[in-house]
Order: C-alpha cells, then structure tokens, then sequence
C-alpha cells in the first residue's frame, strides 16, 4: 500500500476513534476524555491531509 494511501485511511480510522471517544466523554461527563478524543480527532484530519498532499505530488 502506498504511504499516502496509508495516510489517509489512519486519518479515517484515529477520526472516528476521536469521534467515539468525544461523545463518550461528553455522555459520561469526562471531560479528559472528550478533550482526548477531539485531539486525537484533529490528528486524523492532519494526517489525512498529509496522505491528500502526498498523492498530489506522487508519493
């Protein structure tokens, strides 16, 4: 598999574990866990994007 391929399914993958771990966080009032879950969230945006750019130039 290609390493912006690659890239871009982990991004899916820690989006919807950070999506799952924000609403479970705000469901049982942790809010530790939320702000957890919405970092790891953004992470995945980051490295989907980077899997984006990756396949754009090539790579």
């Amino acid at each position: 598999m290609k390493s912006s391929t690659r890239d871009q399914t982990e991004g899916k993958l820690h989006q919807v574990k950070g999506k799952a771990s924000e609403i479970t966080g705000k469901i049982i009032s942790n809010s530790a866990l939320e702000v957890e879950g919405k970092q790891e969230n953004t992470a995945g945006k980051v490295q989907e994007t980077v899997g984006g750019v990756k396949k754009l130039l090539g790579k």
